[in-house]
């Protein structure tokens, strides 16, 4: 099969601000770029990787963009546009049209940085959501429990929209609490125009005592309700390295979806994300 890593990212904190880049992370607030993943897909036998937005600007979806073309283990990205803007639908033909542009396969906003849990459900963001879908792109909802009874309206307004939970909706695992997570999350399971990513987990729990058994809880319920056909991987690479490293993550994702079967195993780590994201890649080798 072809292992797709479906989520991580670039930044180089000398040439743009990142807000979400507090001082709990100075450890990874360098520059993070093609040359630095490169050799440990290589480690870890990834073939494919989907490059996704950090902040809010088209500027950094087209350098993403310009990037992605460059380097062909980049199979898509997930860019950034003003879903509000009355030409949302321009602002995306011109990223399509620029470098690198056949290679915009989705499109994501912070939405969990918003201050109204409700910013999903205004009307002008549903009409740029539903830009992105009449433009043939997915959507990644970053959200947290707070915001998803407002994704679980959107998505069920936007039924045939491909959409994608990042992070498993970065659940409290460093607690432990479940229940109210659980709740939410469920729900958006049932639709099966929903993907969800297994990704972003290590960091969600104690970066320095987590272990994989934490993560299980979490694995084993999204697995339930999205099943295995629409579980992906991401590493979250950079990210992730404040808990774990490139290897550990794949390891820890491995080990937490349990004894799935063979080829459940190779959906989740690879054809799903090609599904998901319509890539250019077989989910098998030939």
């Amino acid at each position: 099969m072809v292992l797709i890593d479906a989520h991580h990212h670039f930044w180089d904190p000398a040439r743009r601000s990142y807000p979400w880049m507090t001082d709990a992370l100075a450890a990874i607030r360098r520059r993070f770029g093609p040359e630095d993943l490169r050799p440990l897909l290589e480690r870890s036998g990834v073939e494919r990787t989907i490059l996704v937005q950090t902040v809010s600007s088209e500027d950094e979806t087209r350098e993403l963009l310009a990037t992605a073309a460059q380097h062909d283990f980049i199979a898509g990205v997930v860019g950034w546009v003003d879903l509000i803007a009355p030409d949302v639908a321009e602002h995306i033909a011109e990223l399509r049209a620029s470098s690198g542009g056949a290679k915009l396969v989705g499109i994501r906003h912070q939405v969990h940085d918003e201050p109204d849990p409700e910013w999903l459900r205004r009307a002008d963001v549903r009409r740029g959501i539903r830009a992105v879908g009449d433009a043939g792109l997915a959507y990644d909802l970053l959200v947290r429990t707070r915001e998803l009874p407002a994704a679980l309206a959107t998505v069920r307004e936007l039924p045939d929209m491909r959409f994608v939970i990042d992070h498993i909706a970065k659940p409290p695992i460093a607690s432990g609490a479940i229940d109210e997570w659980a709740t939410r999350l469920q729900p958006l399971g049932a639709l099966p125009n929903v993907f969800c990513k297994l990704s972003g987990m290590v960091t969600e729990a104690d970066w320095k005592k987590w272990r994989v058994a934490q993560l299980v809880p979490y694995t084993r319920r999204v697995l339930e309700w999205f099943g295995p056909g629409r579980c992906v991987f991401g590493s979250d690479w950079p990210v992730c390295l404040v808990a774990a490293s490139y290897a550990q993550v794949i390891d820890a994702c491995r080990t937490a979806i349990g004894t799935v079967s063979n080829s459940e195993r190779e959906r989740i780590f690879g054809a799903n994300a090609a599904e998901l994201y319509r890539l250019p890649v077989p989910a098998r080798r030939a």
